[in-house]
C-alpha cells in the first residue's frame, strides 16, 4: 500500500447542472482495443450517456478529456442486490478491460458487482468497502458516529434521508450551501434494510484497489475509510475534503481514477 497525503483547495464552482445524491452511483473506465473508447454502429467514437450520476459531473469531463470512455449507472437504492444488478446490466454492455468505481454506499455495490471477469480494478471515493459475511450496518457499527448520522430521518416507513442541516454542515461543508441545499432536495430515500444487506463475494480480495479517504469527512467516519484502505491494501490517497470530494476536488479524484485505468494498461 502507499499512502500519498494530497490536499487542495476546493472547487467552489457552482454546479452546472443539478447534481443527484445517486451521484454516489459506481462509475467506471472501460478499456477496449488500445484505446478508451466505445463504438457506435456507425464506427464513430461517443461517450456513454451518463444518466442521472451527476454528481462525478467534475470528474467524468477530465477523463472523456484523457480518452477515457466512461458509463455512469444510476443506482435505484432500493437494495444492495438491485443495485448490484443495475451495476451488472451495464458492465454487460461494455467490451473490454473495466476500472469500477464507487463513492459512499457505492463501494459496497462495486464490492459485490465488481466480481466480473471484466472488472480489473476498482476505485473507493470516501466508500464502504464490505467483506465476505459482513454488511455496511456492520462496518458502520465499528466505528465512532460521524456528525451527519445523527441528523437522520426516517418517513415512517423505513426509508432514510438527512436533513438539510446535515447536508449543509456535514456532507457538503466544503461545497457552495445552495449546492448543499440542492443536494438535500434531489437525495433519494434509503431503506434501513439495505443496512444489513452482507456481500456475499468481496472483489477487493483479488483485484488491484485504489482509496481515497476524505479527512474532512463528517458522513463516514473517516476511521472507518483509512481502516478500509488498509485491510484492502489499496493504493491510498488521503485528501482534505469532505464527503463529496468527487464535487470539491475532481481534479484530484479524476488522478486516482487514471492512475487506476494506467496500471491496467490504458
Amino acid at each position: 500500500m502507499k499512502r500519498v497525503q494530497e490536499s487542495g483547495e476546493s472547487d467552489n464552482r457552482r454546479l452546472a447542472e443539478p447534481p443527484n445524491l445517486r451521484g454516489d452511483t459506481p462509475i467506471w473506465s472501460a478499456r477496449r482495443h488500445d484505446r478508451f473508447i466505445h463504438r457506435s454502429s456507425n464506427g464513430r467514437s461517443r461517450p456513454r450517456r451518463l444518466g442521472d450520476g451527476s454528481s462525478w459531473q467534475r470528474v467524468i469531463p477530465i477523463l472523456l478529456d484523457q480518452g477515457i470512455a466512461v458509463v455512469a449507472v444510476q443506482n435505484p437504492t432500493s437494495s444492495l442486490a438491485d443495485d448490484v444488478a443495475a451495476t451488472r446490466v451495464a458492465l454487460d454492455a461494455i467490451q473490454g478491460a473495466v476500472v469500477l468505481v464507487g463513492h459512499s454506499w457505492g463501494g459496497a455495490v462495486i464490492t459485490q458487482a465488481g466480481n466480473d471477469s471484466k472488472v480489473k480494478a476498482l476505485v473507493y471515493v470516501a466508500a464502504f468497502a464490505p467483506a465476505v459475511g459482513e454488511s455496511v450496518g456492520d462496518l458502520v457499527g465499528k466505528f465512532p458516529s460521524p456528525p451527519a448520522l445523527s441528523k437522520i430521518t426516517d418517513d415512517g416507513a423505513g426509508n432514510l434521508k438527512l436533513s438539510l442541516d446535515a447536508w449543509i454542515g456535514d456532507v457538503g461543508h466544503d461545497l457552495p450551501e445552495a449546492d448543499a441545499r440542492l443536494l438535500h432536495v434531489l437525495q433519494p430515500p434509503l431503506p434501513t434494510s439495505t443496512f444489513g444487506e452482507t456481500v456475499s463475494q468481496a472483489a477487493w480480495e483479488d483485484r488491484p484497489s485504489w482509496y481515497i479517504v476524505s479527512s474532512e469527512d463528517r458522513a463516514v467516519s473517516v476511521e472507518l475509510e483509512r481502516a478500509a484502505a488498509l485491510r484492502m491494501g489499496a493504493n491510498t490517497v488521503e485528501l482534505a475534503a469532505g464527503h463529496m470530494s468527487l464535487l470539491s476536488q475532481p481534479a484530484a479524484v479524476a488522478a486516482v481514477i487514471i492512475e487506476a485505468v494506467k496500471h491496467i494498461g490504458g
